[in-house]
């Protein structure tokens, strides 16, 4: 009888290895409990179970590329009190003004709005509360390597290019500064632990042809409409314009609207654009979990989970809890 059955159970056994569970992307680190991008955020979401760590990469006025989600820097740090005075025509700051010196001089505090001073986030770390400080890529890459030697695990990294035609109106190049620190700390190759990412279809073309990067690459959408530059985010999500970015990139990060729509839960629908990128060999990682912030077509983080990974069936996740989707 077991000769008959041992068999089958390699067969189960193979059949299982080849469906791993989806990836779970820290967005900005467990940035549901502590202040985005710090370094204090990011081991939380590795002790959390996060695949990988993401890095919204800009660049400061010395030409280092630093973590910050947005080119100012005015709604995460207290700039506006330290270097009153150095904003812009348009008030606000902006890391490219400012050296790596200033900016680590600099208190990084959850996400609030310069106007009013109130946090994005009401229930989430308080903000101006605590120590945090300006990390650069270099920093945090180096900070997850040892984690990865001192555990025996193997997290990823996860940068975006922010705002790269912005970057080079300014006379800088921020992917000509990225990609050789990636290649430096052996990311640029297809089976390291690296996703680049980027909004901008020039730069993504750019980074496959003129800069030559050779690993992993995904095509940021914003739901849909016209995006920066070239940016067709409507086209992006069709048949043809998927065919096109599997010449290029290996996946796609859509928001969690493009894959599951409706104003309440009764009204969900599940679109199949991650069975189509699919179709065409791009995975689909879409953004962003948020526990305080779900969608209205779901009642709860467990109900959205089970839609995106058992029913649209992503690939990936990025959270603010990777907590919750580890569990």
């Amino acid at each position: 009888m077991l000769r008959f059955l041992f068999p089958l159970l390699l067969s189960l056994a193979a059949l299982t290895a080849a469906e791993p569970r989806p990836l779970i992307i820290a967005h900005r680190g467990a940035s549901g409990y502590l202040p985005e991008h710090t370094l204090a955020a990011k081991a939380l979401a590795y002790g959390q179970g996060a695949d990988y760590l993401e890095q919204d990469v800009v660049l400061s006025k010395d030409g280092v590329p630093v973590i910050f989600h947005d080119t100012h820097i005015d709604t995460t740090t207290d700039v506006a009190k330290k270097f009153p005075g150095h904003q812009r025509a348009d008030g606000r700051f902006y890391a490219l003004d400012f050296t790596v010196a200033e900016l680590k001089q600099l208190n990084v505090t959850e996400r609030f709005n310069p106007k009013t001073g109130k946090a994005a986030f009401p229930r989430r770390f308080p903000v101006g509360v605590g120590s945090f400080s300006v990390v650069t890529l270099e920093e945090e890459i180096q900070f997850i390597q040892q984690l990865n030697r001192s555990t025996g695990r193997s997290v990823g990294i996860y940068p975006e290019l922010k705002a790269p035609a912005w970057h080079h109106k300014e006379g800088r190049d921020l992917a000509g500064t990225v990609l050789p620190i990636l290649r430096r700390y052996g990311y640029d190759a297809k089976d390291a632990a690296c996703f680049v990412q980027c909004f901008e279809l020039a730069e993504i073309k750019r980074l496959r042809g003129e800069l030559a990067w050779k690993g992993k690459l995904i095509m940021l959408l914003g739901g849909k409409g016209q995006g920066p530059g070239d940016t067709d985010f409507t086209y992006l999500q069709t048949d043809a314009g998927l065919a096109d970015l599997a010449k290029l990139v290996d996946g796609i990060g859509p928001p969690i609207s493009s894959v599951v729509t409706g104003k309440s839960p009764a009204e969900r629908k599940v679109t199949d654009l991650a069975a189509r990128a699919h179709k065409v060999g791009l995975a689909s990682h879409p953004y962003t979990l948020r526990a305080d912030e779900l969608p209205k077509c779901v009642t709860s983080v467990d109900e959205l989970l089970r839609v995106l990974f058992d029913e649209a069936k992503v690939d990936g996740l990025f959270t603010d809890f990777p907590d919750l989707c580890k569990r």
